[in-house]
């Protein structure tokens, strides 16, 4: 990441020691534009407290801070010794993104503590004001009083100062995949984060993390009235972190919007993450792909080795010359290894990550499709097995590498790692980190599936790609509730999008499933194609068996549609109703734009002022007929070109269900 511009100030107050009967209004801290404020006090117990203001109105009321560990206790018998301020205004480029540049400006109050008690350990919370929302964390340096830190609870809080209605999904559900369902703020049980909010038409927020590293992941639980506190993922043991002086905890996230759609293209949580840890970025490559996936979902192959054996020779050639012909820059082949056979979901160390079954030749297959200029996309799925799976790391990647194989999807499917601790417990996060690390100097990419709720590592690792942690397309395969509801993927770019990218892999088009009677995509065509702009992913599968694309007009979107971006704007969008996003190739001059709504009809009227000025394109739509609907005639769709230029208006249709898909070039 190559910084472009930055401007650091940074002013001390006064020298000595500053008591905690300082005055409130001096320990404040605003956004660059002067509409976000936040205030730090502490009471006269001893217990330290910050609020949030929005233009004027409270938006977080007094919200305890504080740490129970076995060694110490933060935030009851608090003294501020120092405040200090900082800001910072930068521009950075991103390896891939929604942006290929980001702003990072910031206005920053780090407030130094120590505790009057026995111990006096000394701590400092560390506050970045954005234009955007809030970051917060807990710093503890290294010092004579104290060593190890064994947290057992970490009591930061939320207090809403009104209710709201939330979108959220319980924080013990596996994998993260499931509805995310509009409540009451006040009437929430414990849920994962991000945890995305309407106060008022006009205030929005997100509470959610940033940079969690060798640290348990954070829900919220409901501690009396609108106010939430932070329950972190424990280990099977009970303990919640170990860790050691100096320590810094993840960043606490509060995006404050005015509408919906400024959620949605907020970087605060990226600017909040380290600058790129990697020397050399070129080998890594966003690309769409294809896969021998969804035929196992919908019961035509089998993972396991057998008379339908999906990952054969001869059937991922034929993926292969299919990628090849149709400028995919992958193929996806999952069942190809030793371990699938039994009960692997309770018996991970079956997997081998080296051995192929004797039906796949993997050394012919990474021959063929270099030979074809496609790359196979290596699959390790662990059932949970991280200790194993670690043990096999470095042979692995090994293989792959001399193989020429760069990505790698991986897989956790079993609710405990190792069959005792949690995939957001800490136990996780240092696994999934160890992989990350581990790929990276193999030269490999990774897609991470059954992972810990992302936080934007992205940004210090580029080659994490994309993560589950969604309720995807599978669901459409084989749910017994029929599949995913038409609101849910205009719900997720509010709520699991804020969190980083999403593996949802869209693109089916043949929507009859004769495994699972009644389970089907619950949408449109159009809206299939929609979703592959609407949730970002830079790593994209385009997820339906090839025959199923064959004579299909529409599959010309999914050849086009890039995977990363310029420039990223969002024309309307209401939670759970409808979203209209509009992306800018990297490197190139044409706008992709995805349109989609949830169960009932919507039209949006389109306004192309974010074209050039004096320049003339066409429109190609692919939208919804006018006889479609999701769940009688989903298939119905329109094909057309309008010649269009920066003061046009663009009408789009979206029938109940459905959506629509358009790429504008220049003529």
């Amino acid at each position: 990441m190559k910084r472009l511009l930055i401007i650091a100030a940074a002013v001390a107050l006064a020298g000595g020691i500053i008591h905690s009967c300082l005055k409130s209004d001096a320990m404040t801290v605003s956004s660059p534009d002067g509409n976000i404020n936040v205030g730090f006090h502490v009471s006269p117990e001893g217990e330290i407290y910050y609020t949030v203001a929005s233009r004027g109105a409270t938006v977080l009321d007094s919200s305890r801070l504080a740490i129970d560990a076995r060694e110490c206790r933060l935030g009851y018998n608090a003294a501020v010794k120092n405040v200090s301020r900082s800001s910072v205004d930068e521009q950075w480029t991103t390896v891939w993104g929604e942006e290929s540049t980001i702003r990072n400006n910031y206005n920053e109050m780090r407030v130094e503590l120590c505790e009057n008690d026995s111990i006096g350990v000394e701590y400092a919370i560390v506050f970045r004001v954005f234009d955007d929302g809030v970051g917060f964390r807990y710093e503890i340096p290294s010092q004579a009083a104290i060593d190890s830190i064994t947290i057992m609870d970490e009591r930061t809080e939320f207090a809403l100062a009104e209710d709201a209605v939330a979108w959220s999904i319980p924080w013990d559900h596996e994998y993260y995949e499931h509805i995310y369902e509009p409540s009451i703020a006040s009437r929430l049980d414990t849920v994962c984060t991000p945890v995305t909010m309407k106060m008022t038409d006009s205030l929005y927020l997100s509470i959610h993390e940033a940079a969690l590293t060798d640290y348990a992941s954070m829900n919220l639980h409901p501690c009396g009235g609108t106010c939430l506190k932070t329950y972190l993922t424990p280990w099977s043991s009970g303990e919640k972190v170990f860790t050691a002086a100096p320590m810094k905890s993840p960043w606490r996230t509060v995006i404050v919007a005015s509408a919906a759609a400024d959620l949605i293209t907020s970087r605060m949580m990226l600017n909040l993450n380290d600058e790129c840890a990697l020397d050399d970025v070129s080998w890594i490559e966003p690309g769409r792909y294809i896969g021998i996936w969804w035929g196992m979902h919908r019961r035509n192959y089998t993972w396991e080795a057998g008379p339908d054996h999906g990952a054969t020779t001869e059937n991922t050639k034929r993926y292969i010359d299919f990628a090849a012909a149709n400028g995919y820059s992958g193929v996806l082949v999952e069942g190809w290894n030793r371990g699938w056979d039994g009960d692997w979901s309770a018996n991970g160390h079956l997997f081998s990550f080296t051995e192929a079954y004797p039906d796949f030749d993997i050394e012919e297959v990474c021959r063929y499709a270099a030979g074809k200029g496609v790359r196979l996309i290596g699959h390790h799925e662990t059932g949970g097995a991280a200790t194993n799976y670690e043990n096999q790391l470095d042979s692995a990647f090994a293989l792959y590498r001399r193989l020429g194989v760069n990505s790698v999807k991986t897989g956790y499917v079993n609710k405990l790692l190792d069959g005792r601790e949690l995939h957001g417990s800490q136990y996780g996060v240092r696994h999934y980190r160890k992989v990350i690390e581990t790929a990276a100097r193999y030269g490999i990419m990774i897609d991470n599936h059954e992972p810990v709720m992302p936080t934007g590592l992205q940004r210090t690792y580029p080659n994490l790609m994309t993560q589950e942690g969604v309720r995807g397309q599978e669901y459409n395969g084989w749910s017994p509730d029929g599949g995913n509801p038409p609101e849910h993927t205009v719900t997720l770019p509010f709520t699991r999008g804020l969190a980083g990218p999403m593996d949802y892999t869209p693109g089916i088009f043949n929507f009859e499933n004769k495994a699972v009677p009644g389970t089907r995509p619950q949408n449109t065509l159009a809206k299939e194609l929609a979703l592959s702009v609407v949730l970002y992913s830079p790593l994209q599968m385009s997820a339906d068996m090839i025959e199923n694309y064959e004579n299909q007009p529409a599959f010309e979107f999914l050849t086009q549609c890039p995977v990363d971006w310029e420039r990223t704007l969002v024309p309307e969008a209401k939670i759970g109703e409808y979203v209209t996003i509009a992306r800018k190739e990297r490197g190139g001059d044409r706008w992709f734009i995805g349109a989609i709504t949830g169960c009932n009809a919507h039209e949006h009227c389109l306004k192309l002022d974010f074209l050039d000025d004096g320049a003339d394109y066409v429109a190609r739509v692919f939208a919804d007929a006018g006889d479609a609907d999701y769940r009688t005639n989903p298939m119905a769709m329109e094909i057309y070109d309008v010649p269009v230029d920066r003061h046009k208006i663009l009408p789009l249709r979206m029938a109940p269900g459905g959506g629509a898909a358009v790429l504008i070039s220049k003529r």
